[in-house]
């Protein structure tokens, strides 16, 4: 997972690589690779992004769209835990 340097903005648009065997699940369902994992997410973490996907990506990339605004000591606890699920989601889907 990587994202750009947000500047004066109150969105961050982080990549997320996606192993193949995930974005095998998101299809089987019927689900865009992004949208599956967002709401993954959600049900795991109970953390609300919006997929990419919504926005337009170049294909065969993935991201979600997340708001930047709650105060430092929050948003760093809530990026632990993104940080904490998708490496669990990488190790379910590896």
């Amino acid at each position: 997972m990587k994202c750009n340097a947000v500047v004066g903005a109150m969105y961050a648009f982080p990549r997320i690589t996606l192993p193949e065997k995930a974005i095998q699940k998101a299809k089987s369902l019927g689900q865009a690779p992004d949208f599956f994992y967002a709401m993954q997410l959600l049900e795991n973490t109970g953390i609300c992004v919006v997929p990419g996907s919504g926005f337009g990506q170049i294909p065969g990339t993935y991201h979600f769209r997340t708001t930047i605004l709650p105060q430092t000591d929050k948003l760093k606890a809530m990026l632990k835990r993104i940080e904490e699920y998708h490496e669990k989601f990488l190790d379910e889907y590896k």
